[in-house]
């Protein structure tokens, strides 16, 4: 599927000034730094975020990297996994902390959330809504059990955010693809007042093969291959699946946006987080075939193929 008439404008982060590393994470539990190293890639992450305070420092960014002002955003669109409350949406909260007069919405789609954001505010924008500010975020450090060791050495807290804006003729989003599994939801959890489970075995295979397939029809709707893409951008879970996924792609390494090993797995905020890193280090240029995909619990998965107009 497609859709047409927006462009990317602007982006900005926000994480925790909190580093915790894989040293500190060894004096408490049965783990050390090349343990996790050669199973995640990560060296560190950032821990003790709020998911609204993290949203509006990175909104309030983007914001003004597009050169814009809060009065310019006609709607706020969350992604997130860990509101700060069931009720009411942690959005309103972002709406009114970075002083946006329009709507304000959350979405939920685990770790493929910022995927399935810029799809929806692609339809808002298609349907007459002006500018979107759409936001990953999300604080896993409040929803993991510090003392099991196979989730702890994962997570991370952080939130990225990009205008979405009206462009001329057809945009910067070429086409994009979505796909869910209810029957899996079992392999990636966390229930009410409960902690993050997760069954890493299943999770890899399925998430590999998703990823792909997702990505390969994304491509395919748009009239590309792999080897046209100039950048891709995928959720940042576990460096080996990142690279698994980069090899059946046949996408090099070097062409992959990978900041895991500094900031963990952030889920909604992973791939603004690493398309924020792509930009500042002028990895991404006007042009460029973009690649964004990812998945999450649910299970869910999704990518989009942006001709970047930035």
């Amino acid at each position: 599927m497609s859709a047409r008439g927006i462009t990317v404008r602007g982006c900005g982060i926000s994480v925790p000034d909190k580093v915790l590393t894989n040293e500190d994470l060894s004096a408490t539990l049965d783990t050390s730094d090349a343990w996790i190293t050669e199973r995640t890639g990560i060296k560190e992450r950032r821990v003790g975020g709020i998911t609204s305070q993290m949203a509006i420092e990175a909104g309030r960014r983007a914001i003004q990297d597009a050169g814009l002002e809060p009065a310019d955003i006609a709607v706020v669109l969350l992604a997130t996994t860990t509101p700060d409350a069931l009720v009411p949406a942690t959005s309103a909260t972002v709406q009114a902390g970075i002083g946006v007069p329009g709507g304000a919405f959350d979405l939920n789609a685990a770790c493929s959330g910022f995927v399935h954001g810029l799809v929806a505010a692609a339809g808002l924008v298609a349907v007459g809504s002006g500018r979107v500010l759409l936001i990953g975020a999300d604080a896993l450090s409040r929803i993991t059990d510090w003392d099991n060791r196979t989730m702890a050495v994962l997570v991370g807290d952080g939130a990225g955010a990009v205008v979405v804006e009206p462009a001329e003729g057809t945009g910067d989003l070429l086409s994009w693809n979505f796909g869910a599994d209810g029957t899996l939801r079992h392999l990636l959890k966390c229930d009410h007042g409960g902690y993050l489970t997760m069954d890493g075995k299943e999770v890899f295979r399925k998430a590999v093969r998703v990823v792909v397939e997702s990505a390969e029809r994304a491509l395919a709707d748009a009239g590309f291959t792999a080897a046209d893409v100039s950048l891709l951008v995928p959720h940042q879970a576990n460096l080996r699946i990142i690279q698994a996924a980069c090899h059946r792609l046949g996408i090099p390494e070097e062409r992959t946006a990978v900041v895991i090993d500094r900031y963990g797995n952030t889920s909604s905020a992973s791939i603004p987080l690493a398309l924020d890193d792509a930009l500042r280090s002028g990895r991404v240029s006007t042009g460029d075939l973009v690649l964004l995909t990812g998945f999450g619990g649910g299970m869910t998965w999704a990518s989009a193929l942006l001709r970047w107009g930035r």
